[in-house]
């Protein structure tokens, strides 16, 4: 088909709650995507930080492969090897004591809000179940996931929204402290806030949150679901902030592209979860499992410690423009924030022109989310692209 004919097919058959873009993405290659006419486009977001490895890397294409033509689903009434090998791989690289396997961001972060739930439950009983979250803050969009998220914009529509959610701005101290009243049961942060205009938090608030909650039995959560596995330049950015948490939440680039995600429970909730407290019929797919134990094989410490890398040259490559247009560049890692003076979205449309693919942040960010094997030689050629659509 044609991008025209697949265009026209979608719009005309499936519900419209994305604004896509009129281009359509035929197939890829490494950091590079092309439209059924064979336009090339460098990609700068990785399906919004999901294809690690790029597109088409080898040895995860066999895996996936034998892992299909073995067995694509038996459900979770029995056990299969590779989610087994990969929950074992997360717990021996993280110091957490188990996993759940879910399907993506938004369900993985439902796990989370009823696992710290239950375990104050478990050992306080009725009356303590607030979870406090951060103003800018983005975790999903499920009824309970938008409660969690602390955005005005996405309240709306879909009322009642589930009740327990209290949300004070970031990195204040303060205000963390005067909002952790008895009912409180956990805390549940971005380390780095991805939709929210990738915003990280300062190392000082984190291990004041840290502490705080250790000394009130109250759960420190991390979302991870963009910023984990290796985006940041650690496997998990809680790493990076040298905390432990409690319970993790993940997606997005643990499988290399295909629907996984999860949460990672510490010591005290091991034991929370247990039959019928939760499930998912797709979750730990052994297909999605293999093509996981493929991206976590890739991530040693050379690899980790390239994409660190990489990340500070890329932003240091934007602060050296000195441009008027550019008021602040920020991030971890491969997750990087252009903030400008004029509307993002105007700036990524032009970004399409001329070839390169790129994502927007809150309301005033050019997102970066490249593969975490891009070269150097490939974020000097989009950065050309992206600073020629930012003074033009």
């Amino acid at each position: 088909m044609t991008s025209q004919e697949t265009i026209e097919l979608s719009q005309a058959n499936i519900l419209p709650t994305y604004k896509r873009f009129p281009i359509v993405i035929d197939h890829g290659s490494g950091c590079r995507l092309y439209d059924p006419e064979g336009n090339e486009y460098l990609d700068f977001t990785s399906g919004i930080g999901v294809a690690s490895l790029g597109y088409g890397d080898p040895a995860w294409v066999s895996a996936v492969s034998e892992q299909a033509a073995r067995l694509a689903h038996v459900s979770n009434l029995f056990h299969t090897e590779p989610p087994a090998r990969l929950a074992a791989e997360l717990v021996r690289r993280t110091g957490m004591s188990g996993v759940f396997f879910a399907n993506g961001g938004g369900e993985a972060n439902e796990g989370l809000i009823k696992c710290a739930r239950k375990y104050s439950h478990d050992r306080y009983g009725d009356g303590r179940a607030t979870v406090v979250s951060l103003v800018q803050s983005f975790h999903g969009r499920t009824v309970t996931t938008l409660a969690a998220t602390g955005q005005d914009v996405f309240h709306q529509h879909f009322f009642p929204f589930t009740e327990g959610f209290v949300h004070v701005a970031a990195n204040d101290a303060a205000a963390l402290d005067e909002a952790l009243t008895p009912d409180v049961c956990a805390v549940m942060v971005e380390l780095v806030q991805g939709e929210g205009g990738v915003l990280p938090l300062s190392q000082d608030y984190v291990d004041h949150l840290a502490t705080v909650c250790a000394e009130r039995d109250i759960l420190l959560c991390v979302d991870e679901v963009q910023t984990g596995v290796g985006r940041t330049g650690s496997l998990f950015a809680f790493e990076r902030y040298g905390i432990q948490p409690d319970i993790v939440s993940f997606a997005k680039g643990i499988a290399g592209g295909l629907p996984m995600g999860g949460i990672m429970v510490g010591s005290r909730c091991k034991d929370v979860l247990g039959p019928g407290d939760h499930a998912t019929t797709f979750g730990g797919n052994p297909v999605a499992a293999a093509g996981a134990l493929v991206v976590l094989e890739r991530m040693d410490d050379a690899f980790l410690a390239d994409v660190a890398a990489k990340g500070e040259y890329l932003r240091a490559q934007v602060r050296s423009w000195n441009s008027p247009h550019v008021t602040d560049v920020r991030g971890a890692g491969l997750m990087v924030g252009i903030e400008v003076d004029t509307a993002p979205g105007e700036v990524v449309s032009r970004c399409i022109e001329r070839g390169l693919l790129a994502l927007t942040a809150g309301s005033s960010a050019v997102r970066l989310l490249p593969p975490l094997v891009i070269t150097r030689d490939e974020i000097d050629e989009g950065l050309a692209i992206l600073r020629e659509a930012i003074e033009s």
